[in-house]
């Protein structure tokens, strides 16, 4: 395993997604008409995700499967996801408990909300809570994302890594159809964190995570001098394109090829020894940073709802919010997450 290249401009470049998803969430409070929001089509950072998901996994256990076992595999990706799970749980209990501005909080009792927090711990989808338009998961709403992912986790250990290329090939098209219909019937592809939209997320990961694996089974890796910058400004681009009536159709097309593209490119570019510590940097903090920040958004929602800021004051906030958060990321990461991963990893192998 330690002898594996390791794609450090891939793990920049979640960063990058990671943060548009942040700041996406912060805008979409400000501008809930997705066609006044500057960076319209954030959301899609998730496909993203699941798209190098599913290159990364292949890549690191295609050919390990078969010797480590299906139990091995689980409690690797589990130690690996579920502690920033359970600490994203545990800030949204704090900032749903001690919301200074909101108090519908008191409308629940002791019991139930127990229940939305084992829910949210566990990963159980939960969508109870109207004041929180019924998100799969009320505390901390990108989990619905990380439920998708122990899912199709679960299916490439027993039975994605077996298929063929061509079959795999074969379920992409199949994939791609459902993921179209998605897109056209409900106008984009936003769906997936709430009851309503509950199956879009399966389709949203199941054809992602597929082309992420189709992209390594068959080596499709482009030999390019782009580089990180280069490369981030690609992905910024899907971003920040302006959302209309026709959104459904470019949302699917990005999904269905650009990312792909994107993540191949990622795997196949240079890296500058002076952006390598950045690009670590921004990998590290990618998957802390999305599990974290969502408990300041409803505080911050309440904020924005109730003392309308606006001109250098709310940018002021949303920059220091932005700012804080990272370095909230950080500090899970450092001083969390990663002791908490080597010892539970130290755990497992004696």
């Amino acid at each position: 395993m330690s002898s594996k290249k390791h794609f450090v401009v891939l793990d920049g470049l979640r960063g990058v997604a990671a943060l548009a998803v942040l700041i996406f969430h912060f805008a979409e409070i400000i501008f809930p008409d997705l066609a006044d929001n500057f960076i319209a089509h954030g959301f899609l950072a998730v496909d993203f995700f699941f798209c190098l998901s599913g290159f990364v996994i292949a890549y690191a256990y295609q050919n390990r499967i078969a010797n480590m076992g299906i139990g091995d595999f689980l409690v690797g990706r589990l130690i690996r996801l579920h502690p920033l799970v359970v600490l994203g749980s545990l800030l949204g209990l704090f900032a749903f408990l001690f919301d200074p501005i909101t108090s519908y909080q008191a409308s629940y009792s002791f019991g139930e909300k127990f229940v939305i927090f084992m829910a949210s711990i566990l990963m159980i989808p939960y969508p109870v809570m109207e004041e929180r338009y019924f998100n799969l998961f009320s505390l901390n709403a990108p989990a619905w994302s990380l439920f998708w992912e122990y899912v199709i986790n679960i299916f490439f250990v027993l039975f994605l890594f077996r298929l063929s290329r061509y079959s795999l090939m074969a379920l992409l098209l199949i994939a791609s159809g459902i993921l179209a219909y998605v897109s056209y019937s409900s106008g984009n592809l936003l769906g997936g964190w709430n009851g309503e939209t509950f199956w879009h997320g399966g389709a949203r990961v199941l054809y992602s995570f597929t082309a992420g694996m189709i992209l390594f089974r068959f080596n499709w890796i482009i030999q390019n001098k782009l580089g990180f910058i280069g490369l981030s400004v690609l992905l910024v681009l899907a971003f920040i394109l302006p959302y209309n009536e026709w959104s459904w159709a470019t949302e699917l097309l990005i999904v269905l090829f650009y990312f792909p593209l994107l993540v191949s490119l990622g795997a196949g570019t240079l890296i500058s020894q002076s952006l390598k510590s950045i690009c670590e940097f921004s990998g590290n903090i990618s998957y802390p940073l999305y599990t974290t920040h969502y408990c300041v958004m409803w505080l911050f929602g309440g904020y924005y709802a109730s003392y309308a800021p606006s001109g250098i004051t709310l940018i002021g906030v949303v920059v220091i919010g932005v700012i804080l958060l990272i370095s909230l990321a950080y500090f899970a990461f450092r001083f969390y997450d990663l002791p908490l991963r080597k010892y539970l990893n130290a755990k497992r192998s004696v």
